[in-house]
């Protein structure tokens, strides 16, 4: 069951200086808080902004083309990511923006820009064209529970 509540002035202030510290991302708005099973969700002005899984602040991937840690893939890659894969190395065309292992990208494809998956490197930008192995750990892909559950909308 899904649930809807109105997040404290102070929970506001603070989820807002996360979201800048953690994803670059500027909150304004209306802002909720939605738990559904192990995920808490952040609405903010009625739609998907943000999501909390496993301690991690993400970006909706709805929402996520404006981040600035960038890994392009192939179009190849593109039915293996929106089915939850990883990013596999041979799979990543460019990195664009500064990427440390650890830090939340959001995952691209090459003809379109469009955001497919939100992830954690694995290993820095450098290292992740030209290699073998998994180089970014998918979190949130498009076609997920919470991607689904944003499509229905909330009232």
């Amino acid at each position: 069951m899904v649930r809807r509540y109105r997040l404290r002035k102070s929970e506001i202030r603070e989820l807002k200086e996360r979201a800048a510290r953690e994803l670059g991302k500027k909150v304004e708005g209306e802002v909720f808080e939605v738990v559904e099973e192990e995920r808490r969700l952040i609405l903010v002005d009625g739609s998907v902004s943000l999501l909390e899984e496993g301690g991690k602040l993400l970006p909706f991937v709805g929402e996520a083309e404006g981040l600035g840690r960038k890994v392009v893939v192939d179009m190849g890659a593109v039915p293996y990511l929106v089915r939850g894969a990883d990013v596999m190395s041979p799979g990543v065309v460019r990195v664009e923006g500064e990427i440390r292992p650890g830090e939340v990208v959001v995952v691209v494809d090459e003809r379109h820009g469009k955001a497919l998956a939100v992830g954690e490197a694995l290993v820095s930008g450098g290292e992740m064209v030209g290699r073998k192995g998994k180089v970014v750990r998918n979190l949130h892909h498009v076609g997920d529970s919470v991607w689904r559950l944003a499509e229905k909308g909330f009232k």
